[in-house]
């Protein structure tokens, strides 16, 4: 038996960054022997173990075949004549396909290391195709890491693509994969990649609808709604925003695929149905309601949150209303900072300010301060009680502006 430190632990390591969880391949041993030894099994499709201290995956060397379309349809083999190089070829990519033994020397077979240091994404063998989720999770790591992937790996993933390949991907593994892209540091290249493949077009044809759609250049002198959604989506990272916060800036400007030139910016994020693409994009990724909730919030308001100084009391009032912001403060406050993400996401706006953040939260404290529960019961129609409330929150800010 020969015990192999794999993957992204070796990779991590080679990089200098801290090794978050570390697998271990077994050769040489079949079920029997790991159970001997007193691991504990947990694998379904194939025999992955438990140590009985460290509690870390160790799997069986092994094999794969594919034998149906997409991910799942694989025929596994393990046994102990399974030799390392024969695991490491079944891999993704040559970064991910290298081994350390347990004195610690460097197994690399297909030249993982030289790729390493060139900054390459470049697939073991042709195997790559049979596993459509290695697209998703190149381009999550093109998000992490920056590298540029190699010519021949994506001429590679537009053939997967054409093959209609991901288009057998499950929504759980797709959201999946995305939610952790959008959590890594530029996530805007995960996107980049995805749409460099023609993978985007299939998975959320709603984003990448927005590439090539014109902006007006006094708003945005970056001229155009996809390279735009990609710099408030690296704005966002910039800022440490939470997932639901990401997604709402990945979605926040999916109407102006629908909108008319000439109604920009003025739009709302709804087609003449006033049905929203991002009802469209949250259903087919399955993801979840706090994502939506924002993601729709978001391209509702943002463009009055923009206008925040120009808005009436009653404006002022009802977009609280509407947000369930007295109610919710911390979810509006997110929907700020994605807002102060638009504004920085334009060329030459990185680091620019947005009072209107701190306005809105001074306008809601104020709101919030009005006592409700006086009002409801010195109201005699209690019919009245929310719109006297709301018109008291009314009063309120208006009093807050004109004293400001």
């Amino acid at each position: 038996m020969q015990i192999y430190r794999v993957g992204g632990a070796v990779r991590d390591k080679l990089l200098g960054l801290p090794v978050q969880d570390t697998d271990w391949v077994v050769v040489g041993a079949c079920v029997e022997d790991m159970l001997a030894a007193g691991y504990l099994p947990v694998g379904k499709d194939f025999p992955v173990f438990l140590h009985p201290k460290t509690r870390e995956e160790y799997a069986l060397a092994r094999t794969e075949r594919k034998s149906a379309p997409g991910y799942k349809g694989f025929v596994v083999h393990a046994s102990p004549e399974v030799t390392l190089e024969e695991d490491l070829l079944r891999r993704d990519l040559t970064i991910n396909a290298m081994a350390e033994d347990e004195a610690g020397r460097l197994i690399d077979p297909f030249n993982g290391r030289t790729d390493l240091e060139a900054g390459i994404f470049r697939h073991v063998s042709p195997a790559f195709s049979e596993d459509p989720v290695r697209i998703l999770r190149l381009a999550r790591f093109a998000a992490r890491f920056g590298f540029a992937v190699a010519p021949e790996t994506l001429a590679l993933m537009r053939e997967m693509v054409g093959n209609n390949e991901v288009d057998h991907l499950v929504p759980e593994r797709v959201w999946q994969e995305l939610s952790r892209g959008l959590m890594e540091a530029a996530p805007s290249r995960m996107f980049e990649v995805l749409r460099e493949c023609g993978a985007l077009a299939r998975i959320a044809p709603e984003i990448d609808a927005l590439f090539g759609v014109p902006e007006r250049l006094d708003y945005h002198p970056e001229g155009d709604s996809g390279v735009h959604t990609l710099l408030v989506l690296d704005a966002a990272a910039k800022l440490q925003l939470p997932l639901p916060a990401r997604f709402a800036a990945l979605c926040h400007d999916l109407g102006k695929a629908l909108t008319p030139a000439d109604q920009l910016p003025r739009h709302i994020g709804h087609d003449k149905r006033g049905h929203s693409p991002i009802e469209d994009v949250c259903a087919r990724l399955r993801a979840p309601a706090d994502c939506r909730e924002l993601a729709l919030m978001a391209c509702r308001e943002h463009i009055l949150i923009h206008r925040s100084r120009e808005l009436r009391p009653e404006t002022l009032v009802d977009l609280f209303l509407r947000c369930d912001a007295l109610r919710r403060p911390e979810r509006f406050a997110l929907l700020l900072e994605v807002c102060r993400s638009d504004a920085q996401g334009r060329a030459g706006f990185a680091d620019a300010s947005y009072p209107q953040a701190a306005y809105q939260q001074q306008m809601l404290a104020v709101a919030s301060s009005v006592d409700a529960g006086a009002i409801a019961r010195s109201c005699a129609d209690k019919s009245m009680i929310a719109e006297n409330v709301r018109l008291a929150r009314v009063a309120a800010v208006h009093e807050a502006r004109t004293r400001a």
